[in-house]
Order: C-alpha cells, then sequence, then structure tokens
C-alpha cells in the first residue's frame, strides 16, 4: 500500500477519497529533524508552504529511494528545491490553477480597500473620531492597473479589473496574443511610471528577490498603490516602508511577507497599509479545488506507474 504524507492539513473530503482508493493517509506536521526520519518511508509528500523541502530533506529521502511525488498545494514552490529533488527522480507538482480566482478576488479586494481609505476609517471609528471629511477616495473605474507577470492569477485578475471599467498594462516574459486588444503590453519601467495600481504575480527566485526596492517605488506615482499577494521576499520591505512614510507612493496592501510569521512590525501597523496573513487561497471552494487537484495528481502518477488503487 502507497503512505501519503500531509504535512499542512488537506480538505477531508479529499482525505477520504484518498483513502477510499486504497491509500495509506497520515495528516501530521513533522518539524524538519522528525522530518527527516518519516521521509524515508513514504511515498508521497504534500505540503503547503509550512514544511520546506530542503537539499537535506531530499538526502535522506534519497536513502531508501521511496519518497517519489512532492506535491505543493498551491502555486508558489519556492518552499521546494526543485531541481535538487527531480535531479534525485523525485516528481515534484503543485496546483496552479485551482487557487487563482480566490487570489484574484483577494487582490481586487485589497485594491478597493486602499481606493476607499477603508483601513484608516476604521482605525480613526475605532478610536471614536467620525472623521468623513478627510476620507474622500477614488474610484478604480478609469484607473490603470499594471500586472508584474501575467500567469492565471494575473489573467484572472486583469479580466475581472477590465469589467469594472479598469485599463491593464502587463509584463511578462511571454505576451498575450490572444488578448492584445484590451491587455497592453509594457516594460516593467513602463508599469512603474504609469500605473495607479501595481500588483505582483511573479514567483520568488534569485531574479526576482527585492526587485521592488527604492529605485521602483521612486519611479512610482505618489498617487498609486502597490499591492502584493505573491511571496514577500520580492519587496525589499524597508524601502517600501520609506516610499510610504516620505509619501514617494500613496500605500499598499500585503498579503505575504518576507518574514513570516512575524513581519515587520513597523509595516504591518502602518495606517497606509493593509495587511493579511497569507490568506490568498483561503476560501472553502479554492482549498476544495485544490485538493480536488491534488488528489488527481497522485491517482494520475500511480497509474502510469502501473499502481492501481494505491496497491501494487
Amino acid at each position: 500500500m502507497k503512505k501519503i504524507l500531509i504535512t499542512d492539513g488537506m480538505d477531508i473530503n479529499a482525505v477520504n477519497n484518498l483513502m477510499e482508493m486504497g491509500y495509506d493517509v497520515e495528516q501530521r506536521f513533522y518539524d524538519e529533524e522528525e522530518l527527516k526520519e518519516k521521509i524515508k518511508n513514504i511515498d508521497v509528500i504534500v505540503v503547503r508552504s509550512a514544511t520546506k523541502i530542503r537539499e537535506n530533506i531530499i538526502d535522506e529521502a534519497a536513502k531508501t529511494g521511496r519518497l517519489k511525488l512532492i506535491i505543493r498545494g498551491g502555486v508558489g514552490l519556492d518552499n521546494i528545491d526543485v531541481e535538487y529533488a527531480r535531479n534525485r527522480g523525485i516528481v515534484v507538482r503543485n496546483t496552479p490553477f485551482a487557487s487563482a480566482n480566490a487570489v484574484a478576488e483577494l487582490v481586487l479586494c485589497e485594491m478597493l480597500v486602499l481606493a476607499r481609505n477603508v483601513k484608516i476609517a476604521n482605525l480613526k471609528l475605532g478610536e471614536g473620531i467620525w472623521d468623513k471629511k478627510n476620507l474622500k477616495g477614488s474610484e478604480i473605474n478609469g484607473k490603470t492597473l499594471g500586472l508584474v507577470g501575467f500567469g492565471n492569477i494575473a489573467r484572472a485578475l486583469a479580466d475581472k479589473a477590465h469589467k469594472l471599467g479598469m485599463d491593464i498594462i502587463y509584463t511578462d516574459i511571454v505576451r498575450c496574443e490572444e488578448k492584445e486588444d484590451i491587455f497592453k503590453f509594457a516594460t516593467f519601467e513602463e508599469i512603474l511610471k504609469n500605473a495607479d495600481y501595481i500588483t505582483v504575480h511573479t514567483p520568488l527566485t534569485a531574479d526576482t528577490k527585492y526587485m521592488f526596492n527604492e529605485n521602483c517605488f521612486d519611479m512610482m506615482k505618489d498617487t498609486a498603490f502597490f499591492i502584493n499577494c505573491a511571496r514577500g521576499g520580492i519587496v525589499e520591505e524597508n524601502d517600501l516602508l520609506r516610499a510610504i512614510d516620505a509619501g514617494s507612493i500613496a500605500g499598499a496592501a500585503l498579503d505575504c511577507f518576507e518574514n513570516e510569521p512575524l513581519p515587520l512590525r513597523e509595516l504591518i501597523t502602518n495606517p497606509k497599509v493593509t495587511v493579511t496573513p497569507h490568506i490568498g487561497a483561503s476560501t472553502e471552494e479554492a482549498q476544495a479545488r485544490i485538493a480536488e487537484e491534488i488528489v488527481t495528481i497522485i491517482e494520475d502518477y500511480f497509474q502510469i506507474n502501473n499502481v492501481v488503487g494505491g496497491v501494487m
């Protein structure tokens, strides 16, 4: 019987489906030292962001050669040493489509919160201050949305924002030729200089580490907003904080941080910064879709390798 370890939780219906298919499923988080031992005796590991699969863990798995499949329930793979695992003969997969709508909706939500000064209004009302006259916001209709990276999430967001009357510009290594009439390709610098809202949709890599820094924020409009629901390390957070405090940009919304779960205190308490604790994919619907996709990945893998129902 093939053994599956789910370390960071998964939809219970999908877990039950796997067990009904004949897989031995364990749901439990292991710290690094415990995981080094556990990894030797499982066939599949399913993780989210809490569990890190680094070279030392992969080396332990290679001692028995039993681990065949690592699945990241989500889009980003920065918590897995992907190439190292693949070089060891371990397949690495993620679920790039299942959470796209959920994340896109959160980004749109953050844009509206920034546009209408919702956080500042909440803070003032909580202090007993009725400051209606100083809380005049703006509308996103007619504004320019700049997307850095144009994958599944960004395209879902672009569709929604366009329907709300926004102009869409984007940059990516691949152009979106099928919708060039409504989504306009631009350089990174053009987005920084022209967008009213800039959102990030790139993975965290050596090339994207701190790609948003002091120079970038200096190029943005002083009325522009910055939104990051991708990965924290893409942004130099101290530079962002200085830009907001100096009035170089109007504000920011962040769902991810370089240091999770203890982000920079000065950033998360700034009244011009809206923050959430990495909840982009945290909807009931998205989690169900992610789990369904994971079940499909597992079943397809073992069927291809002549294993039916988890049993050789």
